[in-house]
């Protein structure tokens, strides 16, 4: 695992090397069992139920999350750019937020860069820096895990 996370004001920017062709990560980031298993991190759990995907141009992502404390946050976010399999663009419209992915092929694998614009005051914190960085430790064992199956 090689990666870093930084808070720059409303910005948070993340990039991970993960052990993975592209076409792999992408799967993972668009399909919504596999978003159910990582999207929480280590600080929430995603209902399998609460995930909808609608991979396209205006199309609608969401899900819901579940703290430790049971307490529920719905999130919905509409796509605004789909270029399988190396960028998604989404953006939340309520607050604005506008969440970059992107998918780079980079010698044995994939470098995965998360770049989060206008974050909302709320999440301009260590907390979500750290809630950033827990959801790719959590993607990371996601694509190891479907790695290992497609070897089997």
């Amino acid at each position: 695992m090689t990666g870093r996370v930084t808070l720059d004001g409303d910005q948070l920017i993340a990039t991970r090397h993960l052990d993975a062709e592209p076409a792999l990560v992408w799967e993972v980031f668009t399909s919504p069992a596999h978003l159910a298993a990582f999207w929480g991190g280590d600080h929430a759990t995603v209902p399998p139920e609460s995930v909808a995907v609608d991979l396209r141009v205006g199309g609608v992502f969401e899900l819901e999350t579940v703290g430790a404390d049971g307490s529920r946050h719905p999130l919905r976010f509409r796509y605004e750019v789909v270029e399988a399999p190396t960028r998604l663009v989404l953006v939340e419209p309520r607050t604005g937020l506008l969440t970059e992915i992107r998918l780079r092929p980079t010698g044995d694998g994939t470098t995965v860069v998360v770049h989060q614009r206008r974050l909302p005051p709320e999440l301009q914190t260590e907390q979500a820096r750290a809630g950033l960085a827990g959801i790719l430790d959590r993607l990371e064992l996601v694509v190891t895990e479907n790695r290992f199956h497609e070897h089997c």
